[in-house]
């Protein structure tokens, strides 16, 4: 039996329409994202492996694919499988994000950075773990994040800007969901949760949209965590169950909140989202982004994040068609500490790629002038060159295709690969005057 020849598991080829697809939204993404003052960098695709595991990326550092060190003997490979322990075998991983290697990056360039740095990085990252619908284990992430701003400005930049790239591939009907980490921790003391069991309460609340009150509370009971908190949340839940949540300014986020929340952190929230709506507007009323339908801004008091490294404002991008986020973000101050032994703010903001490109009419993708010349079998390799060497100078994309019976079949392929013009060659052909170019479609 033949073996497979199908790629590996949770990563994909892609044929060239779909290729082209893919790079007309990047191009589209990495336009606005420039208009809007970032610098593209890059960064390795490998990191160091202590790196990689040291705590900033929560779960997804068990999804590390790993890279052996050179030189191990089958000994090596049985002690560190009895162990447990892949240290001693490995030395580098593939980036399982862009944000660690992000914060590494600016540790060692910092000195060459201006004050505020505000970053694009747009390439794939690696997870291991199990292949389903809108999630790979091979897959690119659009980031843009600040650093060295440390007030809300930065998320307003990160928001409008994303929602502006958004916009341009045609995307509407999504909803930025904000909240902040410290909103979360008020809540929880609250409620009178022990502050060694928000880690595991969060884990819980942030399945709130998959398994519902009930079953969190169930959870939480399951958790043995402290039970007049769990009392305390569960009629709270019941409170905001059917509590308006339109608007979003200071009252209406403290109408869904439990009393004792810092009133700081709701105003700057609430500064935050006042200013994505009216950046929002101002677009949506013939801005740099045209006159495309403004993204809605809500306050999700239950928003989490999964990730263990946000201090501060967090948000989720929500489209009606999908079941997942097609990205979010948010505030990270402590990371780069990590490093540099001094905390830098930091905020940040990724779109999920590959999801998006699934929202993208086909029909959008801009068509480059791009010819095909069909010629004869026998026709002279040199006058077939000079003719295709002399549209290609003059910018044309030119493709030689060799006639076949099935003149049709042939011009339904070119077109379907994104080709708009053919043109039969003569026999006798000798310069561009002599073709007869015809569009096709």
């Amino acid at each position: 039996m033949a073996s497979s020849v199908t790629p590996p598991r949770g990563m994909r080829d892609y044929l060239p329409a779909d290729k082209a697809k893919r790079e007309y939204a990047l191009g589209q993404i990495r336009d606005v994202y420039t208009r809007y003052g970032f610098d593209e960098i890059e960064t390795p695709v490998v990191e160091d492996y202590g790196r990689l595991h040291g705590g900033l990326g929560g779960d997804n550092e068990k999804l590390t694919f790993n890279v052996l060190k050179r030189g191990l003997s089958a000994d090596d490979l049985r002690a560190a499988a009895d162990s447990g322990d892949t240290s001693a075998i490995a030395d580098l991983g593939l980036r399982f994000d862009l944000t660690v290697p992000l914060a590494r990056f600016y540790t060692t360039h910092r000195g060459e950075l201006p004050p505020v740095f505000r970053a694009i990085q747009i390439a794939p990252v690696w997870r291991a773990e199990r292949p389903q619908k809108g999630r790979y284990r091979q897959f690119v992430q659009c980031d843009i994040d600040i650093f060295g701003e440390p007030g809300p400005l930065a998320e307003v930049e990160l928001i409008s800007a994303t929602a502006a790239a958004l916009r341009e591939l045609g995307i509407t009907g999504f909803t930025f969901r904000l909240n902040d980490r410290r909103i979360l921790t008020g809540m929880l003391d609250a409620f009178g949760f022990d502050p060694a069991e928000h880690p595991g309460v969060l884990i819980t609340i942030d399945k709130l949209d998959k398994i519902g009150v009930s079953g969190v509370i169930a959870e939480l009971r399951d958790r043995a965590v402290t039970a007049s908190a769990i009392n305390e949340l569960e009629a709270y839940l019941a409170r905001i169950e059917t509590a308006e949540r339109n608007g979003f300014g200071v009252e209406q986020i403290r109408a869904l909140l439990p009393e004792g929340v810092d009133e700081h952190v709701i105003a700057e929230l609430a500064s935050i989202g006042e200013a994505v709506a009216h950046s929002s507007a101002v677009a949506g009323a013939g801005g740099a982004e045209g006159s495309s339908a403004a993204p809605l801004v809500q306050f999700d008091p239950f928003l989490v994040r999964g990730m263990g490294y946000y201090t501060g404002p967090i948000f989720e991008i929500h489209h009606p068609e999908l079941g997942y986020s097609l990205g979010g973000g948010g505030r990270y101050d402590g990371v780069v500490g990590r490093f540099l032994g001094q905390d830098v703010p930091a905020s940040g903001a990724s779109l999920g790629f590959d999801r998006i490109v699934d929202l993208i009419d086909t029909d959008a993708v801009t068509r480059e002038d791009a010819l095909v010349l069909v010629h004869e079998k026998g026709a002279d390799p040199a006058a077939l060159v000079a003719l295709k060497t002399q549209l290609v100078a003059r910018g044309t994309r030119v493709r030689l295709e060799k006639r076949v019976k099935n003149l049709k079949g042939l011009l339904d392929r070119v077109t379907a690969a994104g080709f708009t013009r053919f043109a039969l060659v003569p026999a006798d052909a000798t310069g561009i005057e002599d073709l007869e170019i015809k569009p096709l479609g």
